[in-house]
């Protein structure tokens, strides 16, 4: 002990980076351990994960190998309610875990009113409030019915919807046409140009695409998603080079199906102008290959992240149909001239579901320029991609990242990870306005709460031995 004191003091620190970083502006050698302490599980249901150890982790090679395996392709486009399982007339889908009415978040209760309108159940903003109050609409997640949504995610009958088929196991995948950026009904806004602008594409849109799609018989979007990740995406927060490719891939069956070449030229302008017009392809790509992983016994894989704008919630393979939820955080984020943080609704929307399939924040080393948004460099999006290989059964040897020397992105959540290290999946997202009708207001980052990963271990330890 004396001769410790009589040399130069060096410190590890294994708690916060400012006491290190404290340490080292004073002038002493200080080293920060990159250490979390493990999430809350009790100590019972802890041991029982350790003890399955091994059969949790055949599971999820399981499980994650039909993740990897799986074959999206866009194969149509429909409305709703002529294909969406369970989509009746009275029915609306919402992004995120359940939630009921009086629940809802300012953005998602914004998005209703406005679905309400396009489907001419009411007038006027107040009457369709009324109507959404009543007990009249039929409201449940888009997720239980194979569909997903960014954003508030509402999915009402007669939008049209993209159908996907994943060809590995033959499950389809449904996901509304994207309408861009802003004041749009996905963020929560309502008035006369989003209502327009929805009948537009329920006009336009949606037949030249259909007839485009019918021509061409199926477009590959894993091929698509591939590409785009050697060409700067992350395909959620920045869909720049995907949306190109599907444009390239598309444009010449738009043109020689659409009659009107005036028309024609309408689609095409509106997918070339909207960046974010893969998002919702991505997606539905995600949740075609992650929906045959669920169910596996044992597995605590996560085969759904979603948010309502209240909850965060998530679903394992080996626990089923179970939402395990959360508050939602509010995010991170670059905030639109005259908004702050304060203007912000906790996350919200099922593109997350990127994310789980190895997508969006975990591959963001793919798309360094979406740190920008709250001030970070190209090094932090290389390390926010190389943290999620810790908590990540497998890498994807498809989906591959240039910076990282084509390593494949880190692919399946794996709860049981997420609770012993404490690393919490990282997401990077758009920001709605909390109060309805206005709509985006910014975006940015954020990193799952805990306590959906803690419930859910919880339980998948309760169907253990």
């Amino acid at each position: 002990m004396k001769d410790l004191f009589d040399k130069e003091l060096k410190v590890v620190n294994l708690g916060l980076e400012a006491f290190q970083q404290a340490l080292v502006q004073s002038g002493f050698q200080a080293v920060q351990v990159d250490w979390r302490p493990p999430l809350v599980v009790s100590a019972k249901n802890r041991e029982i994960l350790v003890r399955n150890r091994e059969s949790i982790g055949m599971a999820n090679k399981k499980a994650v190998d039909i993740v990897l395996n799986g074959k999206p392709f866009l194969v149509g486009i429909e409305k709703a309610v002529d294909v969406l399982p369970g989509m009746k007339r009275d029915s609306i889908f919402h992004a995120g875990p359940p939630v009921k009415w009086e629940n809802m978040c300012g953005p998602m209760k914004g998005a209703i009113i406005g679905a309400l309108i396009y489907e001419t159940k009411a007038k006027t903003p107040e009457e369709a409030e009324r109507l959404a109050s009543s007990g009249g609409i039929s409201f449940s997640p888009c997720h239980e019915h194979s569909a997903v949504g960014p954003m508030a995610g509402i999915i009402s009958p007669s939008m049209p919807v993209f159908v996907l088929k994943n060809e590995e196991n033959g499950n389809h995948a449904y996901a509304t046409m994207n309408e861009g950026l802003g004041s749009v009904l996905r963020y929560g806004a309502y008035g006369p140009d989003v209502i327009e602008r929805l009948e537009w594409m329920a006009e336009a849109l949606y037949p030249a695409l259909k007839k485009a799609v019918a021509k061409l018989g199926k477009v590959d979007l894993k091929n698509i998603i591939a590409q785009a990740l050697n060409m700067g995406d992350e395909v959620h927060n920045r869909n720049r080079a995907a949306t190109s490719l599907f444009y390239r891939a598309v444009a010449p069956s738009i043109v020689r199906t659409c009659p009107q070449p005036e028309r024609a030229a309408e689609v095409l302008d509106f997918i070339n102008s909207n960046d974010h017009f893969f998002l919702n392809l991505s997606m539905a790509a995600s949740k075609a290959v992650l929906d045959p992983a669920s169910g596996i016994k044992s597995s605590s894989l996560v085969t759904v992240m979603a948010r309502n704008g209240t909850e965060f919630g998530v679903r394992l393979s080996g626990t089923g149909d179970a939402w395990f939820t959360g508050p939602a955080p509010v995010p991170d984020a670059l905030f639109f001239p005259g908004f702050t943080k304060e203007d912000a609704n906790p996350d919200i929307g099922d593109s997350s579901i990127t994310e789980t399939g190895g997508l969006g924040g975990f591959a963001i080393a793919a798309s360094p320029a979406i740190v920008q948004f709250v001030g970070g460099s190209a090094k932090d999006a290389l390390d926010y991609t190389l943290q999620m290989y810790e908590i990540s059964v497998a890498e994807n040897d498809v989906y591959r990242i240039p910076s990282l020397d084509f390593r494949g992105t880190p692919t399946g959540i794996d709860c049981v990870k997420v609770v012993e290290k404490g690393i919490l999946p990282f997401i990077d997202t758009g920001v709605a306005h909390k109060k309805p009708g206005i709509g985006q207001v910014g975006a940015g980052v954020v990193s799952a709460p805990a306590q959906p990963f803690e419930k859910a271990a919880e339980a998948l330890s309760a169907k253990l031995k």
